[in-house]
């Protein structure tokens, strides 16, 4: 049953299901499904399967599944399903430290660590919050459209600034970046809203990346070409600082 509380007392009913696709990608699947039995009506066999794929591609491409979050406050959760691609100390973007004029803080100047998500065609794109809190700040940038998986897409592409604040005072920011098939990302928040770590917070269309700032003083409790799994995966415990380290193989 939807909705149905699983703990680790071995209460509850765990059972598989196909997972929900997004309202975002339904449209989507209904016109390439619709052009589907239209050639198949039609006899285009040669069209009509290539499109009852790309149906496929699509539904998978905007799933929507179930995910458990780690009840800890000191942790910092992954925004986004992808691989690790960068982690680097750099500055905050301008537009999550300049005064808004909305009265609300933003993030302190000087360099902090930046970690980067790749996400590719083949991810789960829905994005989630890593902390709970307020979102301060929603803010879209128009741009390029260049790999994803490079660093200067974080100042290049099209892409969407998010703060959000605990009731500590701790910010985090946080930058959904459009790749190279990305054309749209789309924001399921707005300034003012409360929301929780892991919440659905927004999705980017068809191949893109994310990019975390931790706060001063927190390093990344993961390493370069980690898969991460949104609201699921610890990235940083604020205010704790240990090199890691993995072995490539």
């Amino acid at each position: 049953m939807a909705g149905e509380i699983l703990d680790n007392k071995g209460r509850g009913d765990a059972h598989w299901q196909w997972p929900s696709v997004h309202p975002e990608g339904r449209k989507f699947a209904l016109i390439s499904a619709t052009a589907a039995f239209v050639c198949a009506l039609l006899a285009w066999e040669t069209i009509a399967w290539p499109l009852a794929f790309l149906t496929l591609g699509v539904l998978a491409f905007f799933r929507d599944p179930e995910r458990v979050v780690p009840q800890d406050d000191r942790l910092i959760v992954s925004p986004a399903d992808g691989m690790v691609s960068l982690i680097a100390q750099v500055e905050p973007p301008a537009e999550l430290q300049v005064d808004d004029g909305s009265g609300a803080r933003g993030l302190s100047a000087g360099p902090v660590t930046r970690i980067s998500i790749f996400m590719s065609v083949f991810d789960v794109h829905i994005n989630r919050a890593p902390i709970g809190g307020t979102v301060r700040r929603v803010v879209y940038i128009p741009g390029r459209f260049v790999n994803a998986d490079l660093d200067k897409a974080s100042e290049e592409n099209e892409r969407q600034h998010i703060l959000i604040e605990r009731p500590d005072g701790t910010a985090i920011g946080f930058t959904q970046i459009a790749g190279l098939l990305a054309r749209r990302i789309v924001p399921f928040i707005k300034p003012g809203d409360m929301v929780a770590a892991g919440q659905r917070v927004g999705l980017i269309r068809f191949g893109s990346r994310v990019d975390i700032y931790l706060p001063a003083g927190t390093d990344a409790k993961v390493v370069l070409g980690q898969t991460v799994v949104a609201g699921e995966t610890p990235l940083a415990e604020i205010g704790t600082q240990k090199l890691l380290e993995g072995i490539n193989q």
